[in-house]
């Protein structure tokens, strides 16, 4: 199977082990999703990442966080995707359902959240958003 999206891909795993009620999920590995993955287990949406060095590419484990059986994620979207990319300047960074979510952002410093992009005055492309 051909993946012309692998974050979509990504997070499309993510959001149907979670609805599964599913302990991990396994994703193939990149530096990008990487650190989309360490960015949610610092916010605190996942419980642990390990990095599986089996074959040459490699495998990202998740271990998903639940929260009295239900899900933390309730939601997560890809913003920008291949044939749409969206940026946004450091004052227009969105703000997902009020600072409750976060929302992903590729840099020239790296991948971080809108929070700490606006904190350092740069702005980039929108990935996605969790909540």
């Amino acid at each position: 199977m051909v993946v012309t999206d692998s974050i979509a891909d990504m997070l499309t795993r993510i959001r149907n082990a979670s609805s599964a009620h599913k302990e991990t999920v396994d994703v193939p590995a990149s530096r990008v999703k990487q650190a989309i993955a360490n960015i949610l287990l610092d916010e605190g949406y996942i419980k642990k990442v390990e990095l599986l060095s089996e074959d040459v590419q490699g495998t990202i484990r998740l271990t998903l966080k639940y929260q009295d059986k239900s899900p933390v994620i309730a939601g997560i979207k890809r913003i920008s995707r291949p044939g749409l990319k969206v940026y946004a300047s450091c004052d227009q960074l969105p703000r997902v359902l009020g600072g409750l979510g976060i929302a992903i952002v590729s840099t020239s410093q790296g991948i971080m959240t809108a929070t700490q992009a606006r904190a350092k005055h740069i702005g980039g492309e929108v990935m996605a958003y969790v909540w």
